[in-house]
């Protein structure tokens, strides 16, 4: 039985890991990460591959327990709601809260992950080996076979516990599959992306709406655009990848300058780069995997993308990752047993990591097509005056998940009952502040209420 004097061995160090070795160093463990890349602090590696990170409450707290909170708002800016830009017409905005207060933050993946390792490092219990494939895993024995890459050597980790946090194509995630009973469902979405760049204006100024996140809907695709530090924007264009609009429809210059011009006039005139960066940087999948067990024994454990990847257009995929190093710390302060601490976290997180992937598929359809429709603007309009005046009574599904660290499962059925309430009121208003505010207490006190009550518990966990 692995204790707490084995070796601890991470595999990836990507954001999930570099914070996990963090968490474990903090509690006297010697922790060897093993990353397939380069050390991205010395080398640039290849761009186009990173959707920047929306860091939230979930986020936040994990960072706040090992005293990184502070640093990383340092570098983040706050997207207080989504601007929503039309074909023609004016522009929208979508507040994401009841106020300003209530906002997600645009932050470098490639900085907080360059972050995090070296605050890993400094502990001075975390030594992380870069260009390190496993190319086979025992994951009852904790046994690794480990290929250096820049060597070509070859050798064994024995007697490890092992942690893969190494993304959703992960090595020992497969290792895993192999075990009698394990069941892994992978589904590809039928979009691709593409990451576009709207550079600083003069003297570094931003040249849109700073503290928000641009939507820009068009029913079966869509662009948005994340802020970042230097005055610039991370655009990603999703697109389905066949079909009369889609990646294999814009195969020349002239294709897609017109499909711009037609469609995204506005970020058009701010891409200079359009068509060199489109047809150079690689096109990204988008996957959701859900599988189980996520552990063997007391000898491995996924978590983060490795144990639930998901689709990004809840902004989650991080903060959930994140969210899994704060459960399992709190779980290895109460019980020192790995082999123990590693059932309850599976038992804890595999229906919140369920949820919050299937409300991340449910949120790019809201994105790319509801958010234009004015039907949709009509509800979130409402939702804003229930949330100001039921305060602690009506709470929505978004604010839930993205404000509060109440479980994610809880999030998905209280949205269920928010959104039915909310569309029932709508049904003949034509303006948000109509609403019966009678007849609205009536219904939220007769289902929202009863279903936070059965759940008190996990309602009480504050951002």
């Amino acid at each position: 039985m692995p204790s707490n004097e084995s070796k601890l061995t991470v595999v990836g160090a990507g954001l999930v890991g570099s914070l996990l070795s963090l968490y474990l160093a903090r509690r006297g463990h010697t922790v060897e990460v093993l990353e397939r890349r380069a050390d991205m602090r010395r080398e640039t590696l290849d761009a186009g591959r990173s959707i920047n990170l929306a860091i939230s409450t979930r986020g936040l707290h994990a960072l706040r327990q090992v005293g990184l909170e502070e640093e990383a708002l340092k570098h983040a800016i706050p997207m207080r709601g989504r601007v929503i830009h039309p074909v023609k017409g004016e522009l929208a905005f979508q507040p994401y809260g009841k106020d300003d207060s209530q906002h997600i933050n645009s932050l470098s993946r490639g900085w907080l992950n360059q972050f995090l390792m070296t605050r890993a490092e400094e502990t001075g219990r975390v030594s992380i080996r870069f260009r390190q494939r496993v190319t086979q895993a025992d994951p009852a024995a904790g046994t690794l076979t480990v290929l250096d890459e820049a060597t070509g050597a070859t050798r064994e980790v024995r007697d490890a516990v092992v942690f893969g946090t190494d993304g959703s194509g992960s090595a020992v995630r497969q290792a895993l599959q192999s075990q009698t009973g394990f069941q892994a469902d992978s589904e590809t979405l039928g979009h691709g992306y593409k990451e576009l760049t709207i550079p600083p204006g003069e003297g570094g100024r931003f040249q849109m709406e700073k503290h928000a996140l641009h939507i820009w809907p068009r029913g079966t695709y869509m662009l948005i655009a994340l802020p970042n530090e230097d005055g610039s924007f991370t655009c990603t264009l999703f697109l389905p990848w066949e079909g009369p609009v889609s990646f294999a429809s814009l195969q020349t210059p002239g294709a897609l300058e017109a499909f711009f011009q037609e469609q995204f006039p506005d970020a058009k005139a701010l891409i200079p780069g359009l068509v060199e960066e489109f047809f150079s940087r690689p096109t990204g999948h988008m996957v959701t995997v859900k599988c189980a067990p996520w552990h063997a024994g007391g000898s491995t454990l996924l978590l983060g993308d490795a144990a639930h990847a998901m689709v990004p257009f809840y902004g989650q995929g991080m903060n959930c990752g994140f969210e899994d190093c704060v459960v399992l710390d709190a779980l290895l302060e109460r019980q020192p047993d790995f082999g123990k601490a590693f059932s309850e976290f599976e038992r804890l997180r595999k229906t919140n990591a369920d949820a919050i992937a299937d409300m991340a598929v449910e949120n790019f359809i809201e994105m790319r097509d509801s958010t234009a429709d004015p039907r949709f603007l009509l509800e979130k309009g409402v939702e804003k005056v229930l949330l100001n005046a039921f305060p602690g009574e009506f709470v929505s599904r978004y604010s839930l998940v993205s404000f509060s660290r109440v479980p994610y499962r809880l999030a998905y059925g209280v949205g269920t009952l928010a959104g039915g309430i909310v569309s029932e009121l709508a049904k003949d208003l034509k303006r948000p502040e109509d609403v019966d505010l009678d007849r609205a207490a009536k219904l939220i006190r007769g289902r929202l209420t009863p279903f936070m009550e059965e759940h008190a518990d996990g309602f009480r966990l504050e951002g």
